[in-house]
C-alpha cells in the first residue's frame, strides 16, 4: 500500500511529462516518509538526454539532503531504468528502487539487462510491477496519440 502512495506521487509527475508533450515518465525520492526529490522526463523541452525523471529526481534530493548518499532513501519511477539512470542509482547508493511498467528496450533493471545483479559492491532492493498497468496505460496512449499525430501531418490536404 505505501508503495503504491508513491508510485501515485510518480504517476502525477508523469501526467505532467506528458502535458509538456514529453515522453509520460515520472520519478520521486522518499526519506523517512517525506519525498524529497521529484523529477519528469525533459529531454524534449532541454535537448538534453540528461534530462530523464530519475536523473532530475536524484538531484534534487542530494540538494534538498544535503548529501550524495542516499543508500537511507526509496526511489519510485514509473519505467523501469535505462542504464545511464541505473548508474546513476548505483552511484547515488540508493537502497531501494520501485518502478512500474517494465522496459524491454533500454531496461536496465530486467528489461534488457540488470545492473543491479552485476558485481557492483552496492545492490539496491528492487521492486517492478508497482503500479504495472497504470504506468504502462499511460505511455502506450502517449505513443498512440504521438502516432496518430504524425499520420495526420502525413496526409496531403
Amino acid at each position: 500500500m505505501e508503495r503504491e502512495k508513491y508510485m501515485e506521487a510518480a504517476l502525477k509527475l508523469a501526467r505532467r511529462a506528458q502535458n509538456e508533450g514529453e515522453v509520460p515518465v515520472g520519478c520521486v525520492v522518499v526519506c523517512a516518509g517525506e519525498i524529497v526529490g521529484r523529477g519528469w522526463n525533459r529531454r524534449e523541452q532541454k535537448q538534453n538526454a540528461l534530462e530523464h525523471a530519475e536523473m532530475m529526481a536524484l538531484d534534487e534530493a542530494c540538494r534538498t539532503l544535503g548529501r550524495w548518499r542516499l543508500a537511507d532513501c526509496r526511489l519510485f519511477v514509473t519505467l523501469e531504468p535505462c542504464p545511464m539512470c541505473a548508474g546513476a542509482i548505483l552511484n547515488a547508493r540508493v537502497g531501494e528502487v520501485c518502478y512500474g511498467a517494465s522496459d524491454p528496450d533500454y531496461g536496465a533493471c530486467g528489461g534488457v539487462i540488470n545492473l543491479f545483479e552485476e558485481a557492483f559492491r552496492h545492490k539496491p532492493r528492487l521492486y517492478g510491477g508497482i503500479l504495472a498497468q497504470q504506468c504502462a496505460d499511460l505511455l502506450t496512449d502517449f505513443f498512440r496519440q504521438l502516432r496518430e499525430k504524425e499520420s495526420a501531418a502525413d496526409k496531403p490536404l
